[in-house]
């Protein structure tokens, strides 16, 4: 399974109703670390595809997630289940530490 890009429109469906954990990425092109953590995030996507959905916010384009998350250094890495927020990393992070924050 792919990632799943976030705007303002599906993330209530793809996240908040999901019901399967969701690791959001919340990043931007421009930034050197992010770009770092691409490789993983879509790692994780392929390896969890239907135990785990995992998702990215553009900042740049959709800017009103951002907000709403308190969302101020990127990458910002946050892990959904239920609808709420159970975990949240600030910075570079590799495969393992990401497949961890999930605690599949």
């Amino acid at each position: 399974m792919d990632e799943i890009e976030l705007f303002a429109e599906n993330f209530h469906e793809e996240v908040i109703n999901s019901e399967l954990p969701v690791l959001v990425d919340f990043w931007a092109p421009w930034c050197g670390p992010c770009r770092a953590a691409a490789p993983a995030v879509a790692e994780l996507a392929e390896e969890l595809a239907g135990r785990a959905k995992v998702c990215k916010v553009n900042v740049d384009e959709a800017p009103e997630l951002a907000s709403e998350f308190e969302v101020m250094n990127i990458p910002t890495f946050m892990v959904f289940k239920d609808g709420e927020c159970v975990g949240r990393e600030v910075g570079f992070r590799g495969k393992n530490s990401l497949t961890a924050l999930l605690r599949l």
